[in-house]
């Protein structure tokens, strides 16, 4: 007869969790899920990438540069007897500055006249007798040296005519002189001498600086290696030519943007070698005189036309161990997908993608911390989106390696 086997006792743990199943069953919640069950589906927001056409502009450092300088020096020597201008006015072309004691010009200039009338008088003598000895000569009735030298006395007699007209010029110019006037019209700046100073002609020190403010020039400085990057890319029809491509726009120091829109005038032809960059120089119109010579600015410049370019949200970018711009994408069977992105520059809140993405796909760009590659998770629209318009402003850097990194 074999022993009867009494029935194992059930466990602390055991007992509580069949009554756990048992009390949820009797509450109408389901119970939980066996070990075995697949994970649970996680849900992330997307956004559906599409293309555009970018209009390509680039930020540039400037600094305010004059677009006419003249800085006032006498011409002739003297005591300033008078300054006609208030200092930091505005003058116009050909206005009176400053007045030299006109005395000892005035006293040339009478000095000139009357060796011109004692040259006229010489004229009409020695003309008179070279005529006669020309007529005696014929009949032999003067010796030819005689002739000659009557000859001579008239040519000098005229020479002494046309010095003498010369010396009455010069008088008349250092005359006009004396009087001090703008070349050019614009704001005047202090005066470095006064009434009763005496100047020199040719002297180093300037009596005044004329700065000529409306229109104005904003020179700016570009990266040869981006020039080259742009060129290549008009070149090969990457980026097209846009329609306000010498159009620039401008931000003062204060970060406020200037009213007045100026156009690209040249561009240097030679790189410098110290800094790696050319000149490019704007014109502005500044009838206001806010921008003044020397002023720091950022100018944004129009590069060019992308067609079909796709902005990505700089949130939804990360970087490898490499460096490598990476993102996170829904297959089209629900799965997480990794790709290596080609950055070209940012764009307001995105960056420019030449590489690695394409249009229509969906990009991961919030529950990035919950999910892995290869994961299956549930794609639903993000509750906001960064993805600016085409005419947005590119960073001024141009290059995935300076901007900061994405938010993850």
């Amino acid at each position: 007869m074999q022993p009867i086997r009494r029935p194992q006792p059930l466990l602390p743990s055991t007992v509580t969790l069949l009554a756990s199943a048992l009390f949820l069953s009797a509450c109408g919640q389901p119970a939980p899920a066996a070990q075995g069950a697949g994970p649970a589906v996680v849900p992330v927001g997307v956004v559906t990438l599409k293309t555009q056409d970018v209009t390509l502009s680039r930020e540039l450092p400037g600094r305010v540069q004059a677009a006419q300088i003249a800085e006032i020096r006498p011409q002739v020597s003297g005591i300033v007897l008078a300054r006609h201008f208030t200092e930091g006015s505005t003058v116009a072309a050909g206005t009176a500055l400053y007045q030299i004691d006109p005395a000892p010009f005035e006293a040339a200039l009478l000095s000139a006249k009357a060796a011109e009338s004692k040259a006229k008088a010489n004229i009409a003598s020695s003309k008179a007798k070279a005529e006669r000895y020309r007529e005696l000569l014929k009949i032999k009735a003067v010796s030819r040296q005689d002739f000659d030298e009557a000859e001579a006395a008239f040519l000098q007699a005229q020479a002494e005519l046309q010095s003498a007209k010369a010396q009455i010029n010069s008088a008349q110019i250092n005359l006009s002189y004396s009087k001090v006037l703008a070349p050019i019209s614009g704001q005047i700046g202090k005066s470095t001498v006064t009434t009763g100073a005496l100047v020199s002609s040719g002297q180093s020190q300037a009596l005044a600086t004329v700065t000529q403010l409306d229109p104005i020039y904003i020179d700016l400085t570009q990266s040869s290696s981006e020039l080259l990057a742009l060129k290549q890319a008009l070149a090969k029809g990457i980026v097209g030519k846009a329609a306000t491509q010498t159009e620039v726009s401008l931000t003062l120091e204060d970060g406020s943007t200037y009213a007045h829109k100026g156009r690209l005038q040249f561009s240097e032809v030679t790189v410098n070698p110290d800094t790696g960059s050319v000149t490019l120089r704007a014109s502005f119109p500044n009838p206001d005189q806010l921008l003044l010579p020397g002023m720091y600015v950022r100018a944004t410049v129009q590069e060019g036309l992308q067609a079909n370019a796709l902005l990505v949200p700089q949130r939804g970018v990360s970087r490898n161990a490499k460096g490598e711009a990476t993102a996170l994408v829904v297959s089209k069977d629900g799965k997480v997908e990794p790709r290596v992105l080609q950055t070209n520059r940012t764009i307001g809140s995105n960056w420019l993608v030449t590489a690695g993405l394409l249009d229509g796909d969906q990009l991961i760009v919030e529950g990035l911390q919950k999910v892995r590659p290869g994961a299956v998770v549930q794609a639903v629209p993000a509750t906001s989106t960064a993805v600016t318009s085409a005419a947005a402003t590119s960073d001024s850097k141009g290059s995935a390696q300076a901007a900061p990194a994405a938010a993850r």
